[in-house]
């Protein structure tokens, strides 16, 4: 049996690893418009602030930046009246000054689940970052390096030194990439843990492996101070669900495979049809939709065993339930809003039904799969909610790239979720930044708007509180003054490091790689 595990656990990662596709054109360097700063003092004028601390909205106020930090903030008037210009920081000789009147500033988005590339071939580093940062996104957790890790550094690197326009970039190594034959023993797991390390990885995403393996790697990892995330794949989940991976001290759960599983009370194994096949990507997501179903019921005394021990394992859970929307409701998704502006050609083409393509599963996708899938969104957010109002962490990924979703849009789609989920709006921020932060163990630096830390932004025209809408780079679709339907909202500027972007001007620039690559096409 357990020479069978071994066995899983290899399919596992060499299945895993299989997805991966050609890397495209690295990222190139930034231009001279490409972002101003960081200055020696830069002074926002004006704002309304959301901290993600969990404070309310307190504006006007203006910001000072020092170069990368954020120096001081400054109250500076009340709502609804002119604000006077005595007590105001004055602006010194080579400040530069921002009047921002009315808008709301947040902290830069983290994005826990970012993939550079992986799923098609030859996506445009550029193309990804111009939309994670034209949404907001600051810093992204790249889970797996599935470009190859020595790729993605590379625009770590420059990424550290602003020489091209991207977020920071957290790189997490796939468990066992770049070994030249599959990892089967303890000791195999711990210096393969060790060598990435040394190689720059940040942490490392696991999808499964046999305990004794799993308990090695993890147990290496908290030593080498790397941080850990886990799809708890289904090929080996029986033996290694989220609670269990949580016990060995795995930090992060991806997605939700894994927490079905640990709260099983009537068997120990998904209750799968006779005729299921894992390598049908159809059978693989349908019968995923019907897993809540099969946990314990919430309020219960396995509910609430599971979800209080991972919450003193001080566990984190990254749902991405964004990546599954289109479970629900498949037609949504292919003609969502963005798509013809600023999906390429190569992303369409692999999101189209296909048996070769991972996530690409609509062979036959009918009415009682979405309604399945919608009862288990129910499920699945009744436990974020009750997991993050009993004290647990729950942050924000996409993991765009799959299944109809695009960079950034996606990203503003899980915030909706967990809105809908029960979050208010000041807990979904507070997921989007600083809860990201804290789980990066990156919170001194970035997550709030605090005097002392990095200075990320998201400069928004509309209060997103209101509408989360508003930060699509689409903008909200509804009527003028004057009758006519417009589109309002999109953030306007993201500022990473102290350096100021404009985010309508990234849209246009990735705008115009589609519309070349279609005239290529």
């Amino acid at each position: 049996m357990h020479f069978m595990l071994r066995i899983l656990a290899c399919l596992i990662l060499t299945l895993s690893l299989s997805v991966s596709a050609k890397p495209g054109v690295s990222a190139p360097d930034k231009r001279a418009d490409e972002g101003q700063g960081p200055y020696k003092r830069l002074i926002l004028r004006g704002v309304n602030m959301v901290s993600g601390l969990g404070a309310p909205t307190r504006g006007p106020v203006d910001i000072i930046i020092e170069n990368d930090r954020i120096a001081n903030i400054v109250n500076v008037g009340h709502p609804g009246v002119p604000i006077l210009e005595q007590g105001r920081p004055k602006a010194g000789a080579g400040d530069q000054e921002m009047d921002l009147t009315g808008m709301y500033v947040l902290p830069g988005f983290i994005d826990m689940h970012g993939h550079i590339g992986g799923s098609a071939d030859n996506i445009p580093a550029e193309y990804v970052f111009k939309l994670w940062m034209a949404h907001g996104i600051t810093t992204v957790r790249e889970p797996g390096s599935f470009n190859g890790l020595d790729w993605v550094m590379d625009h770590v690197n420059r990424s550290d030194k602003n020489q091209i326009v991207a977020p920071r970039i957290i790189p997490y190594l796939g468990f066992g990439m770049g070994s030249d034959k599959p990892i089967s023993t303890p000791d195999q797991a711990r210096k393969w843990i060790k060598d990435a390390a040394k190689r720059g990885a940040k942490g490392v995403k696991f999808f499964g492996a046999t305990p004794d393996i799993m308990q090695a790697a993890l147990d290496e990892a908290q030593k080498r101070g790397l941080g850990t995330m886990m799809h708890h794949a289904q090929l080996n989940v029986m033996s290694m669900n989220a609670l269990d991976s949580a016990r060995l001290g795995l930090t992060t759960m991806e997605h939700w495979y894994g927490l079905p599983e640990a709260l099983f009370t009537d068997s120990v194994i998904q209750n799968y049809p006779a005729d299921y096949n894992y390598n049908d990507e159809q059978h693989r997501f349908a019968e995923a939709g019907k897993l809540w179903e099969q946990a314990a019921k919430p309020g219960s005394e396995k509910w609430q065993a599971v979800r209080d021990e991972l919450i003193a394992l001080d566990f984190t859970i990254n749902p991405t339930m964004t990546i599954y929307q289109a479970s629900r409701d498949l037609m949504r998704e292919r003609n969502a809003d963005w798509h013809d502006k600023y999906t390429l050609p190569t992303l369409w083409d692999f999101f189209t039904p296909s048996r070769y393509a991972h996530g690409s599963y609509w062979f036959d996708w009918t009415t009682d799969n979405e309604i399945a899938w919608k009862r288990n969104f129910d499920l699945w957010m009744t436990f974020l909610n009750d997991f993050k109002n009993h004290g647990g962490r729950v942050t924000t990924g996409s993991d765009a790239g799959y299944i109809y979703k695009i960079y950034g849009f996606g990203f503003i789609q899980e915030l909706e979720l967990l809105r809908e989920a029960g979050f208010n709006p000041w807990e979904v921020i507070q997921s989007a930044t600083l809860n990201g932060a804290q789980a990066l163990g990156m919170e001194d630096q970035i997550g709030s708007i605090t005097i002392g830390k990095k200075a990320d932004l998201v400069i928004v025209g509309e209060n997103p509180l209101r509408n989360f809408k508003v930060l699509y780079g689409t903008g909200h679709y509804r009527l003028d003054d004057n009758n006519q339907p417009t589109r309002s909202g999109g953030v306007v500027y993201t500022v990473k490091d102290g350096i100021v972007y404009d985010a309508k001007k990234m849209l246009e620039d990735v705008s115009k790689m589609v519309d070349a690559a279609k005239a290529f096409d």
